[in-house]
Parts: structure tokens; C-alpha cells; sequence
């Protein structure tokens, strides 16, 4: 057993020593960056609006539920920069009506999507701005399609990404994020997607830890000075 336990160890440690490296360095890593500066939220405040107008008149809802032939949802009021509208969650996705009028309103444009980003912006001063379309999902952006995605011009490369269909800021990312995201598809050894938890080499290399752990718990037991006889 002691051969046997010895010789398992030694050709496990080999192969998983430097996954087990990855693990523990990505894992102190991401343990180290506050959650908070990993979200962007030092630098984006989602929840930045601005306020409605206490004297207008909003349309009847009766009225805007007629213009639309699917299930509705929810019907919301709010402000898109600064005009009010009302949100229509349907099972055909987001449509947005002029909230004093209900006339229909298109998709948030590329102007549209650089003017809300900024407005949730937090710096001391206005960065520049470049957007570009996003119709697929990424690594870096999973959510709501079609989104716009804002480029700003700051230290840490911020992209905020404002659906078109809502004009709601879905994800913030930065130099930061992405140094957490490089790390986390290294820790949960998903190199591509950087979302699989169930990776055939994660479950893998966790059972051959596991394994390690055993024999040398083993080893240590066998080793251990009270089990030498006396002289």
C-alpha cells in the first residue's frame, strides 16, 4: 500500500500540480478584486434616472394595450433619458409608446445608447464615446439582443451595453471584468464560452485532486513519526 500509495501520488502531482497552481492563484485573484469594481459600478450607476414629471398626463393603458396583437406582461412608465414612455413586456419582447401620446416609439439608436450611458457615467469628467451593434453573444455580453455597445475613453476601457429594445443598460464591463472573467474561464478550465461548470477536464482534474488528496493523506498516515518502532 505504501508503494502503491507513493507511486499514484508522485504521477498525479505531475499532471495536476499545475492545474492546481491555476486554481489557487485564479481563485486568490478573483477573492482580491472587490466584487463591486469588478461590476463597474464605481464607474456606472444603473439606477441613475431621470425624474417624471409631476404635472403630465398619462395616456390611458387601454389605449396602448390595443396597439399590440401579443400578451402583455407589464405595462411600465418611465423615463428614457428625458422623455417619458411606456414599456410594454410582451412574449415578443420589449416595445416602448410615447407615455403622454402612445404613439409608438422605434428602437434606441446609436446616439440614443452613447447619450444614456453617459448620463449614467460617474466620472468627474465626460469621456468620449464610439458605439457599435451587437446582434450575437460573446464571452464578454450575453444579454438582451439587440444591444448597443458604448465604448468610453477611460483608464480601465469601460463598455457599457444599452439594449435597443428598452434602452436599459444591461452590462458594464471593464479592463477589470475582463481580467476576472480571463481568470474565472482558467479556474473553471471553460476556455472559450467562460460558463461551463460541468466541463468534462473540470470534472476531471477535480476528481484526480481528490484522488491526490486521498493517497497523500495516505503517505502521511504511513510516514507519520509514531508509527517508527524505537531503536
Amino acid at each position: 500500500m505504501h508503494v502503491f500509495a507513493s507511486r499514484v501520488h508522485r504521477w498525479l502531482a505531475l499532471f495536476i500540480g499545475a492545474q492546481l497552481l491555476i486554481w489557487f492563484a485564479s481563485g486568490a485573484l478573483m477573492s482580491f478584486l472587490p466584487i463591486e469594481k469588478v461590476r463597474g459600478e464605481h464607474l456606472v450607476d444603473r439606477a441613475a434616472v431621470n425624474p417624471m414629471p409631476k404635472a403630465m398626463r398619462f395616456v390611458d393603458p387601454a389605449r396602448v394595450l390595443a396597439s399590440t396583437d401579443t400578451p402583455v406582461a407589464a405595462i411600465t412608465f418611465r423615463m428614457l433619458g428625458n422623455r417619458p414612455v411606456a414599456e410594454l413586456n410582451t412574449t415578443r419582447g420589449t416595445r416602448l409608446f410615447d407615455a403622454e401620446t402612445g404613439a409608438a416609439i422605434g428602437p434606441v439608436n446609436a446616439d440614443q445608447a452613447a447619450t444614456i450611458a453617459l448620463a449614467a457615467w460617474r466620472g468627474a469628467t465626460k469621456p468620449s464615446t464610439s458605439t457599435m451593434r451587437v446582434t450575437e453573444e460573446s464571452p464578454e455580453y450575453r444579454g438582451d439582443l439587440p444591444a448597443w455597445r458604448v465604448d468610453l475613453t477611460d483608464p480601465d476601457n469601460t463598455a457599457v451595453y444599452v439594449v435597443a429594445g428598452n434602452g436599459r443598460i444591461s452590462a458594464v464591463r471593464t479592463g477589470t471584468w475582463r481580467l476576472y472573467d480571463f481568470f474565472w474561464g482558467l479556474h473553471i478550465m471553460d476556455w472559450k464560452s467562460h460558463e461551463n461548470f460541468n466541463t468534462p477536464w473540470l470534472l476531471g482534474f477535480a476528481l484526480g485532486a481528490l484522488f491526490l488528496g486521498v493517497f497523500g493523506t495516505i503517505l502521511l498516515f504511513m510516514r507519520w513519526p509514531f508509527r517508527r518502532r524505537p531503536r
